[in-house]
């Protein structure tokens, strides 16, 4: 089905998971989609299905800068913008905090932060400067990792989530002039069946937590077969990512299943706990008046 108006999507990690759903959904939608993944062989199938002229398959690691902005390229020439960028490209390695090699946690951060960052970067150029009139979605795939983080995945949720991605999303949303029309929506899914149980690496138990009543040691006990824990349909779930995108005034956050919500409320009634039990203690740590003579 072709749509009189169809929007440009550009998808990282299209090759499983959300990636793939969200392509399938959009092209089924009426859409044209820029599917990137490291190895294009793998949407073969849908390209017997559909033209290039509805589905450009790309090559892209989001490790490499230069690929990404090859990519972006490649996807303007062949359609002349790109309306929604979904950022979604990742992977995760489950480990202790304190035993992940360096390496592997290197690897987390050039994929799911620098990976992520450059093309938040390219996203943000192609909205404002080739898009005409100005103007794009960008949806960063996050976690309800950033709600919750589970043993196990420190540095998955400190690469992709926690501090890094979203607060860097934060800061892009708070300086982007609004005359760009770029609007920004963090997604935070939980427990959705993807290929993810199959995919993620287990690195060695650090010898400190040999002890299989630890949190971590739980967590890892799971696999395999933890797709049995995952009851979320990705592909409802991109047919919820297509209704984001047709709101004017989207949410920054975007929580979605039951457990994500769940954490979200924790997560702030925390904070809010926090500012109800401690809120007195700012009250003296402000310099006297006669010290802020001359000072912001």
């Amino acid at each position: 089905m072709a749509s009189s108006n169809p929007k440009v999507w550009f998808v990282t990690g299209a090759s499983s998971g959300f990636g793939r759903a969200v392509t399938e959904v959009m092209l089924q939608r009426g859409d044209n989609v820029v599917a990137t993944l490291r190895k294009p062989a793998m949407l073969n199938d849908l390209a017997n299905v559909y033209s290039q002229n509805r589905l450009l398959i790309l090559p892209l690691d989001v490790t490499v800068p230069s690929e990404i902005s090859t990519a972006f390229l490649k996807a303007r020439e062949a359609f002349g913008r790109i309306d929604i960028v979904f950022n979604n490209a990742g992977l995760c390695i489950i480990g202790e905090a304190e035993g992940m090699p360096d390496d592997d946690a290197k690897l987390l951060f050039d994929t799911l932060f620098w990976g992520a960052a450059n093309v938040t970067k390219e996203a943000v150029t192609t909205f404002r400067d080739f898009n005409q009139p100005p103007g794009g979605r960008l949806l960063q795939m996050s976690s309800r990792g950033v709600l919750r983080v589970i043993p196990g995945v420190a540095h998955y949720a400190a690469a992709y989530i926690q501090s890094t991605l979203e607060s860097l999303s934060e800061g892009y949303a708070a300086e982007l002039d609004p005359a760009w029309n770029i609007k920004i929506t963090v997604i935070q899914p939980a427990r959705f069946r993807t290929a993810a149980p199959w995919t993620n690496v287990l690195v060695p138990v650090h010898p400190a937590y040999s002890d299989p009543n630890l949190p971590s040691r739980q967590y890892r006990s799971i696999y395999p077969g933890a797709e049995h824990f995952s009851d979320g349909d990705i592909y409802k779930f991109a047919a919820q990512i297509h209704r984001l995108v047709q709101l004017e005034d989207p949410p920054f956050y975007l929580p979605l299943h039951r457990t994500a919500l769940e954490a979200a409320k924790i997560k702030g009634q925390k904070l809010l706990q926090a500012v109800e039990d401690y809120g007195s203690w700012s009250d003296d740590v402000y310099l006297d008046e006669e010290n802020c003579q001359g000072r912001a």
